[in-house]
């Protein structure tokens, strides 16, 4: 989420304009007109005629449309995103073989990937309050354990959305968006690569996405929170080699998240975020067929929970460009140890 500040202070920038643009439009109509040759004259002039518009209506529709502000980009427009991410894991992972109720392997591993993320992310207003998204990663990962060291620069997942606001901004009521997206397996999968070596660029399946944002102007502070609900698409048609075994078919759990969060304004140009964000996920099913005896069985992962603490520096550099700084650090083992992240609007 952006800085909600900023769209409030559009919203009420543009209300105070319509609002100044009747009143000097009424004043103007009701001042007195020099060189008016009689009182009669003036009475006749000042006398509403067919076709004139009445100050009172226009002020409604000044008002009404003054109320019918959206933080959307307006119907037509495009807007471009620059955003630059870097995130770092470092984990050990023990694998253990039992044959016959004996330990027959037990390996320790210790695994520092390091991550840079290049998302190029276009923006269309279909409507005042329906816009279109499309994302593009290009990612660069460098993987290093005891058994493999190495680089992959290749595209990530795009990813397909739109965002909804039912409801106009209100000064009385939260802001609400609701959002939905698809995630396209273009990035390397996972389940496809030489396992062990990390290269893998996106997550391997298809995976769709609903959920609702909601923010609150408290000023100077803005409030904001989310909630999303993601089901996935099961990764069929594999042949990964796996301890002995190969993986042939992977069916993600769903998961659920949400996020809370503020944002200050420090002053004009400076503002700063702080946010939590969480996500739990639900076990997935990994299909293994034995190609000796041809037998397949169904193994379980572990839900996992993800959490980071998230803290942002908003950067005015001009009306139209806020560049944006993140820092987030990981709360829970199945999350980045730390992330650093930039985004810039791009203008043409």
């Amino acid at each position: 989420m952006n800085l909600h500040s900023k769209h409030i202070a559009g919203r009420v920038g543009a209300a105070g304009f319509f609002l100044a643009l009747a009143a000097a439009a009424h004043a103007q109509d009701a001042a007195p007109q020099p060189g008016q040759p009689s009182t009669e004259a003036a009475r006749e002039a000042l006398s509403k005629k067919e076709g004139d518009v009445d100050q009172a209506k226009l002020l409604k529709e000044t008002l009404t449309a003054a109320d019918k502000q959206y933080s959307l980009i307006k119907r037509g427009k495009v807007a471009l995103t620059y955003d630059l991410n870097y995130s770092y894991i470092g984990q050990q992972t023990i694998e253990a073989n039992f044959t016959d109720d004996k330990l027959t392997l037990f390996d320790i591993q210790n695994t520092r990937s390091h991550t840079i993320t290049n998302t190029v992310s276009a923006d269309y207003g279909v409507l005042d309050n329906l816009t279109g998204n499309v994302t593009l990663p290009l990612v660069s990962k460098y993987s290093q354990s005891e058994k493999f060291s190495g680089l992959s620069n290749a595209i990530g997942d795009v990813s397909l959305g739109a965002r909804y606001q039912p409801f106009a901004l209100s000064r009385e009521w939260p802001s609400l968006t609701v959002t939905g997206n698809v995630r396209l397996p273009t990035g390397r999968s996972p389940f496809k690569t030489i396992d062990g070596q990390g290269l893998a660029t996106g997550a391997g399946y298809t995976s769709f996405t609903a959920g609702v944002n909601t923010s609150k102007v408290v000023d100077p502070v803005a409030l904001f929170g989310s909630l999303n609900f993601t089901l996935a698409l099961p990764a069929k048609h594999l042949s990964q080699q796996r301890s002995g075994l190969t993986l042939i078919e992977v069916k993600p759990g769903p998961s659920i998240g949400f996020g809370i969060g503020f944002a200050y304004a420090l002053s004009y140009n400076i503002s700063t975020t702080l946010s939590f964000q969480e996500a739990v996920s639900a076990r997935s099913k990994l299909l293994l067929r034995d190609e000796s005896t041809g037998i397949v069985s169904t193994r379980k992962t572990s839900m996992q929970t993800s959490g980071a603490l998230n803290v942002g520096l908003g950067v005015r550099v001009s009306p139209q460009t806020t560049l944006n700084f993140t820092v987030g650090v990981g709360m829970t083992s199945d999350t980045p140890d730390f992330t650093l992240g930039m985004n810039l609007p791009l203008h043409f």
